[in-house]
């Protein structure tokens, strides 16, 4: 059986949300990003320089179990990721995986929202793998992919 699963970028609704107050309750703050290189999740890409973005606290699991009507307890977590001050196009339809460059790791929640373990991802060539072997468990609802060095959230991955 051959799995196929998907990157989600954070949906519209919640990037227009976002940019006006934080799932922390502080207003968004844009700003020039004069470097580029920020991790955006609302379009799965490295930012450009000169492009207008925000740092917003985002909860990932706490906005996926709301939608579900079920409660993830003590695995809610915020955290700081990058999104366009404006809306923006989105993700490319064809693009391969994002952000796979680097160490991640890769947890699994169910369908309460309750996690179920993880792998860490050293080489970028072990994505596939790591979540073939995820959604090979029929209790995996959803993965998280997160850096390593921060624990950031980077995207969220589903059955395709």
């Amino acid at each position: 059986m051959t799995t196929t699963y998907a990157a989600q970028p954070i949906a519209p609704r919640v990037l227009k949300e976002l940019r006006t107050t934080d799932d922390a309750g502080r207003p968004a703050v844009p700003f020039t990003d004069t470097e580029g290189g920020a991790a955006l999740r609302c379009c799965l890409r490295r930012g450009e320089p000169g492009e207008r973005i925000t740092l917003v606290s985002y909860a990932p699991l706490r906005r996926w179990a709301a939608d579900r009507g079920v409660h993830p307890g003590a695995y809610d977590e915020q955290g700081p990721v990058f999104i366009h001050a404006e809306e923006c196009a989105g993700p490319d339809a064809d693009a391969a995986l994002p952000f796979t460059n680097a160490h991640r790791t890769v947890r699994r929640y169910s369908a309460e929202g309750h996690i179920l373990g993880g792998r860490l991802v050293e080489e970028s060539g072990d994505f596939d793998e790591a979540l073939t072997e995820a959604f090979d468990d029929p209790a995996v609802a959803l993965v998280h992919v997160r850096a390593v060095e921060y624990g950031c959230f980077l995207y969220e991955v589903r059955r395709g």
